[in-house]
């Protein structure tokens, strides 16, 4: 079987993709890996035909040949794990990392369990899909950590990193341009009608502020973010003591040293505790005194997302 003239799209979510797809879609899941490799265990593809699919588990070397042996599932209708790299019978498809891959393909998957999956992840509950490798029987728990045993392997699905963003002008509107363009989930908030009309333009859901607090209808849990890019700082207090109030896992304002002193002593003045104080960020960004909007933005964006995934930073 040769597969020419495929259609790739990494960016798609796989699991959206099989579900909207045909009924003979492949899921196929990185099950095992050893040593480096560019996808981790629980990475999904899904191969919705002989020249289509969705998602990607190396970085393009093994994905039509998955795709092809994904087909031979679908055929046979039974699961089956395929090796690539370290071990694998394929001694003419070679991985650049040097490891090795273990990738579990499973025919006919159970839909409704995805399309929990797929609802929670809308709803941003974490949850935990648990795969039967040998029957592909799959199920759904609560937070268990990725991993395989034996012949089980569990994918635990955590909310997006999904950003808030909140200010005026330039830095504002091209920060909330690059999280949309990456594929965060995002809300650009503003005062300035120039400034959501630039977010809007790029893509970016956007609110109008007309008072100096922070939304209280705004659900913030966890894996949210909060960034505030104001140069009129009137605004940061009211705004940071609300967002202090909630579960974002990083709350940060654009300024100076200078800026972000007289901003603690406010909030401090209002009687926020130190406690809370703490969890402020600001300066924001790695790259220190970034002087343009777009330098600003890709720095802010990498400190948020090292702060995210510590383990990888």
């Amino acid at each position: 079987m040769t597969i020419l003239n495929t259609t790739t799209n990494p960016a798609r979510d796989p699991i959206k993709a099989l579900l909207n797809g045909p009924e003979d879609a492949v899921l196929t899941v990185i099950a095992g890996v050893e040593g480096p490799s560019y996808r981790p265990v629980g990475a999904m593809m899904s191969v919705l035909g002989p020249r289509e699919r969705a998602g990607t588990l190396s970085s393009g070397c093994v994905e039509s040949d998955i795709a092809l042996h994904a087909m031979e599932a679908r055929e046979t209708g039974r699961p089956a794990l395929v090796r690539y790299g370290q071990g694998s019978p394929f001694m003419d498809i070679q991985l650049p990392c040097g490891g090795g891959l273990d990738i579990a393909l499973l025919p006919q998957p159970d839909r409704a369990i995805l399309a929990k999956v797929a609802e929670n992840r809308q709803a941003r509950i974490p949850c935990t899909l648990t795969i039967d490798l040998t029957s592909g029987a799959m199920a759904l728990g609560a937070h268990e950590a990725t991993g395989r045993v034996g012949d089980v392997l569990h994918v635990l699905f955590e909310p997006d990193i999904r950003f808030l963003v909140f200010g005026k002008g330039p830095e504002a509107s091209t920060f909330a341009a690059l999280v949309q363009s990456a594929g965060y989930p995002n809300m650009l908030f503003s005062p300035d009608e120039e400034t959501l009309e630039d977010g809007r333009a790029s893509g970016c859901p956007t609110r109008h502020l007309s008072v100096q607090e922070f939304p209280g209808d705004e659900t913030v849990d966890d894996r949210t973010a909060v960034v505030l890019f104001f140069h009129d700082h009137d605004w940061e207090p009211p705004l940071l003591q609300g967002a202090l109030k909630t579960k974002a896992f990083y709350i940060g304002s654009q300024g100076s040293q200078r800026a972000r002193d007289a901003r603690l002593a406010t909030l401090s003045a209002m009687g926020v505790t130190q406690a809370d104080l703490d969890r402020l960020t600001g300066p924001v960004g790695l790259i220190p005194s970034a002087r343009d909007a777009g330098t600003l933005a890709v720095s802010v964006l990498a400190e948020v997302l090292a702060r995210a995934m510590p383990e990888r930073s």
